[in-house]
């Protein structure tokens, strides 16, 4: 059986896949018409997030059986077509989840602390303690939109902070929330109340744009927030007004609606803080994804076992 990889990933899965008895076409970086040429003989896919796995791949692989995202997002892989095609689609939603926490929690910090704006100034020789004054976390409260594995880390060290946190998420429930200290609260009382929001979401028809011009008027003047979960959940055209009317004091970001980004005024924006899709990118993270992804890949073609499967399909095709 054979497995494509298109993007590249971390050569230990690549190991562990042949040790197993797999042939591994191993192409990282090809382009999704490359992909169409060379998929047909493909038993499976894994991808991160280099090439998006089109109708087309997924209409040319006609023995695909499996497309593993070797991370949490997934929105690069047309998921309802596959699903039309009995093709099941995973994700390995536990290897980067420290990664993106961390992140999260560094850009926190940041938007607390003029730690950018000071060490520029500094490095190019100016002594400026004065324009620099900072806020602290101890008793603001913490909005997060999305209580998976990545938020409640990020609560976790919020809470250890001293700050005070609430959460959005409809599929989880009360006592949940209350056994790791966090108030359950709908989305527009979060969104009225917090000083400080953090999103932890997929990106999907529900949530594009969930952080809407609408929303973004409901905020305590001078709130901070942060994506560092998919691009396209916050309207990036809103945010900007927000930011430049100081309804938004800052804003941090890791992902885009397009990437690279093209949203060019509200990257060089001073009250921005942006970094381009580091989340997941750790060393640990990377080799955690790709082997996550790996032996997946080898409990479904050997075992008939689908594991974190996103787009329903119970059994693989034969």
């Amino acid at each position: 059986m054979k497995v494509l990889i298109p993007d590249k990933l971390n050569k230990k899965a690549i190991e562990v896949l042949e040790k197993a008895g797999f042939e591994v076409e191993n192409k990282p970086g090809i382009s999704v018409e490359e992909c169409v040429k060379i998929c047909a003989d493909a038993d499976a896919m894994i991808v991160r997030s280099g090439i998006k796995v089109t109708p087309a791949i997924i209409d040319a692989a006609v023995k695909l059986k499996l497309v593993v995202r070797a991370g949490v997002g997934y929105d690069s892989i047309d998921s309802k077509y596959a699903s039309s095609k009995g093709i099941a689609v995973e994700n390995t939603p536990f290897g980067n989840t420290n990664a993106a926490a961390e992140h999260t929690l560094a850009l926190l910090m940041m938007l607390a602390k003029h730690v950018i704006h000071s060490h520029l100034k500094l490095k190019g020789g100016e002594w400026d303690r004065k324009s620099f004054e900072g806020t602290e976390l101890k008793g603001k409260t913490l909005g997060l939109i999305g209580l998976g594995n990545v938020g409640k880390k990020v609560a976790k060290v919020a809470l250890a902070l001293e700050m005070d946190a609430q959460c959005y998420d409809p599929f989880v429930d009360d006592a949940s929330m209350k056994s790791i200290g966090v108030k359950k609260s709908e989305l527009d009382d979060l969104i009225k109340t917090s000083d400080y929001i953090t999103l932890h979401v997929p990106l999907n028809d529900k949530t594009k744009n969930l952080i809407s011009a609408e929303k973004f008027a409901m905020m305590k003047d001078g709130v901070r927030i942060l994506n560092v979960a998919r691009g396209g959940v916050i309207d990036e055209k809103a945010l900007e007004d927000a930011l430049n009317s100081g309804k938004v004091a800052a804003a941090a970001l890791d992902v885009y609606s397009s990437e690279p980004p093209i949203c060019k005024s509200l990257i060089a924006n001073e009250k921005v803080i942006c970094t381009p899709h580091l989340g997941a990118s750790t060393k640990e993270a990377q080799m955690n994804v790709a082997l996550d992804a790996a032996n997946q890949v080898i409990a479904a073609l050997k075992e008939g076992k689908i594991q974190f499967c996103v787009n329903g399909v119970k059994e693989l095709r034969r």
